[in-house]
């Protein structure tokens, strides 16, 4: 194994232990800082929508038509790009809306009453398993971009990790409520983590054998799709859901513009 694999693995190991934090943030601060987590969520989702777009889209394209020839690569690209939206698409679908992980957990909710603590122990441990099922494909996702193009990677590492923030916090929230144990939460919201680089190790164990210029172009096209989605579906609504219109605006287009000149930076 290679020092690029190495360098991606330990990357998606970064991002999906993140979740982590989340779960520590819940246990040290008393209020959800909103107003910081609505710019996050909208810096997470600039980065990752301008990456997809401007880079990862086109090196995807360029390696298809390399490969298959104008017309079919250009239509090979968006194909993979769409189908990578449908795959995370249906993972979504298949979640129950009561664990999706798209909820929003406040931490003042750890001080209120929990009158069900078993059902409240349910919510929990049914989140952090809609989290690491959703985390697959993100966790494939950040090791193929690391793969191809560390320098790239490497922001939408920090965007990932912070988009897993919040994620650790919905785990954790419910589970601290039922329990009592801040270790068993915390626990929770770690190993629903793993599943990115966890996605990560299988994905490439299951393709390293057929990896090729035209695999590595479909795989490319369908990150940008995947990461699109979720800025779309995730990011975005979070961002908004946890503070103003406005800031998370001002926070995607801060993404925009830092992954543009780290971009530029690099050429």
């Amino acid at each position: 194994m290679d020092y690029t694999v190495l360098l991606a693995f330990f990357l998606t190991l970064l991002a999906g232990l993140s979740t982590g934090i989340g779960s520590c943030i819940a246990f040290l601060c008393r209020h959800t800082n909103r107003k910081f987590l609505s710019v996050s969520l909208g810096f997470s989702a600039g980065v990752m929508i301008y990456v997809s777009m401007i880079e990862i889209f086109f090196k995807a394209q360029d390696a298809l038509i390399a490969e298959m020839g104008t017309r079919p690569g250009s239509w090979a690209t968006v194909a993979a790009f769409f189908g990578g939206m449908l795959v995370i698409a249906v993972i979504d679908k298949l979640i129950p809306s009561s664990e999706n992980p798209h909820e929003v957990k406040l931490m003042e909710e750890t001080e209120k009453g929990a009158p069900q603590p078993g059902r409240l122990m349910r919510m929990g441990v049914f989140t952090a398993l809609a989290i690491a099922i959703h985390n697959f494909p993100e966790g494939l996702a950040t090791f193929v971009s690391a793969l191809q193009e560390p320098s790239v990677a490497i922001p939408i590492v920090v965007a990932i990790a912070i988009h897993n923030i919040p994620e650790g916090i919905a785990v954790s929230v419910p589970i601290y409520q039922a329990t009592g144990s801040r270790r068993r939460a915390f626990c929770y919201s770690f190993l629903s983590g793993l599943a990115e680089p966890l996605g990560a190790l299988l994905g490439w164990l299951v393709l390293r054998p057929i990896m090729s210029d035209t695999v590595f172009g479909l795989l490319f096209a369908g990150v940008a799709g995947i990461m699109v989605f979720i800025s779309f579906d995730e990011l975005l609504p979070a961002a908004r859901e946890y503070g103003e219109h406005h800031l998370s605006i001002y926070g995607l287009i801060s993404g925009m513009v830092v992954m543009a000149i780290s971009l530029l930076l690099f050429l």
